[in-house]
């Protein structure tokens, strides 16, 4: 069991039989009444969001998310393929499942499945990804006094601002939390 209190985000949760993620929450303590916590939450297998709003303290069944090792191998439409990195099992998921997971996935890229009931339910990335840039307007020197910056779309469709000096074919290191541009890639 899991309270209020103890919420994180990316957490999955059971509640009124259906397992949802937790994508936000805000405690709210509105003036003589008791705190409340406004939940927004993910439906895992239908891919729909909802808010619930219920009271501090509330306790919810936590769910029994198994994570596996994997590395991503290809996508065929809205499917996403994955490889076991122990077993080497391939497993899909859906790109509603993934959510902006998708936006930072290349081939061969190194992740964690989680797992429930042997159905995908999501994916856990490391904090910066390597990604190539796909197209972006060339640099010519002297445009700025000051550092600047411009558009770049990424190998996953990604749009990034970067530094005037990254040119199309640069690989980048990008933060998956946030979407920003860390660094030019090693």
């Amino acid at each position: 069991m899991v309270e209020t209190g103890d919420l994180k985000r990316g957490m999955t949760i059971e509640l009124d039989g259906t397992l949802y993620r937790v994508l936000d929450f805000q405690h709210l303590k509105l003036g003589r009444g008791t705190a409340q916590v406004r939940l927004r939450l993910r439906d895992v297998k239908g891919g729909h969001i909802i808010e619930r709003t219920v009271q501090a303290g509330t306790r919810f069944p936590l769910a029994r998310v198994v994570r596996h090792p994997a590395q991503f191998l290809y996508r065929d439409g809205d499917l996403f393929y994955f490889m076991h990195s122990e077993t080497f099992d391939q497993m899909a998921a859906n790109s509603e499942v993934l959510g902006d997971a998708v936006n930072f996935l290349s081939e061969g890229a190194t992740c964690e499945l989680l797992v429930y009931d042997d159905q995908v339910v999501g994916v856990e990335l490391p904090t910066a990804v390597e990604l190539t840039v796909a197209e972006t307007e060339p640099w010519i020197k002297g445009d700025t006094a000051q550092g600047g910056s411009k558009p770049a779309r990424l190998e996953t469709g990604l749009v990034v601002q970067v530094p005037l000096h990254i040119a199309t074919g640069d690989r980048i290191r990008v933060d998956t939390r946030s979407g920003e541009y860390l660094g030019k890639a090693s």
